[in-house]
């Protein structure tokens, strides 16, 4: 029974690519128009071809995960960009439908209390530091990067973006006073202080981001504090603020507070830049699988939603830049500084499994983004 019907939601979905899928009992069929990269993929146990069967949203990366499902030919990139690319000129079946109708409700139930905000930040960016520097550029910049020009390195790109930034800040006088929401390991606010001698307030949920960023200020004697503090418990005035990458673990419910915040933080000609990842047609909930195993609490903004936020909290919108391709480009880049860096990764005490999800989520994120379904978004905001 599950083996028609994987037959026959594929052979309705894949009509663009060439795509070979063997079936547990060891059947092979061929779907799409042979044009492409090949893809050849085989499942292992019924129970694992079953489960993406019924719920391909989630269990399609946790079969990879634990081999249910493996890629015999091509890559599981090549695999996701296929999908992707077919998924979006399709109707999701009867069944995917209603698990998103049901995940949407029961994630609306689920506020970004502060509590569990710092639970949600933890779960991701407090994993084992050595990784991160292992595939990251050498600022730990975990951010889409800006490529200038066709032959731009990673590390030339993240620095491109910082540059990008900091000229959107409009950073024209020494000693402005910046907040930095989502601070990361503090590569951004470090620049600002580094470049255009700016006070700092790094802000994070991760203690161990914070550790590092911390450890990295007072190396360099910078003008740059990081905290471990929510965005919701401040109570000070800045001539800048910039969040980059964070406004993606908001969520829709908290959107009005956010923006209000910053807007009774803003100093009277401050300005404000928000780098987030959304997605042009409707806020959206993450993908079940990317919300459960990498960012938990995830939402994605959309333009219309963005806009009409900044409106309601008295901000005035200035103007905004979309470039999601350049990021599509970064995740492929992670991928193969992550794939050459596994013989280093492994010996920290991570497993094959671990490989495996990792190798998923930047490979699909990259499918998302070279598809044009989600997208980055830069907005610069001002008070008046």
């Amino acid at each position: 029974m599950f083996e028609v019907l994987l037959h026959t939601a594929l052979n309705h979905l894949v009509r663009d690519g060439a795509l070979r899928v063997t079936n547990a009992s060891g059947t092979t069929s061929h779907y799409g128009d042979g044009t492409g990269p090949r893809v050849a993929v085989r499942f292992t146990s019924h129970r694992w071809q079953r489960a993406v069967v019924l719920d391909p949203e989630l269990r399609l990366g946790e079969a990879y995960m634990d081999g249910g499902l493996v890629v015999d030919e091509g890559s599981m990139a090549d695999l996701l960009q296929l999908l992707v690319r077919n998924t979006a000129l399709r109707e999701p079946t009867f069944l995917t439908a209603l698990f998103r109708r049901l995940r949407t409700w029961i994630r609306t139930l689920r506020s970004n209390t502060p509590l569990r905000a710092s639970r949600n930040a933890r779960h991701h960016y407090n994993v084992d530091h050595r990784i991160y520097r292992l595939f990251l550029d050498s600022d730990m910049q975990y951010s889409c990067a800006y490529f200038t020009h066709p032959d731009a390195t990673l590390e030339e790109a993240q620095e491109a973006k910082k540059r990008h930034i900091a000229a959107k800040l409009f950073l024209n006088e020494p000693n402005l006073k910046v907040l930095d929401i989502g601070s990361g390991w503090g590569g951004l606010g470090l620049h600002l202080a580094r470049t255009h001698a700016a006070r700092v307030l790094g802000i994070n949920l991760s203690d161990e981001q914070v550790k590092i960023a911390q450890e990295r200020a007072k190396a360099e004697a910078l003008p740059c504090e990081f905290q471990i503090q929510d965005y919701r418990a401040l109570d000070d005035t800045f001539d800048r603020i910039v969040s980059v990458g964070m406004f993606e673990h908001v969520g829709k419910r908290h959107y009005d507070t956010y923006f209000r915040k910053c807007f009774s933080m803003l100093a009277d000609n401050g300005v404000m830049l928000l780098h987030t990842v959304g997605r042009w047609d409707a806020p959206s909930i993450t993908n079940p699988w990317i919300w459960r195993y990498i960012f938990p609490g995830g939402m994605l903004p959309s333009p219309t939603a963005l806009r009409n936020q900044i409106a309601q909290a008295g901000l005035s919108f200035v103007g905004s830049r979309e470039f999601g391709l350049d990021y599509g480009r970064t995740l492929r880049q992670w991928q193969e500084r992550f794939a050459a860096a596994w013989p280093k990764i492994e010996p920290l005490g991570f497993d094959t499994r671990f490989r495996r999800l990792w190798h998923f989520y930047l490979a699909y994120c990259e499918a998302g983004f070279n598809s044009a379904n989600t997208d980055v978004t830069q907005v610069t905001l001002a008070r008046a």
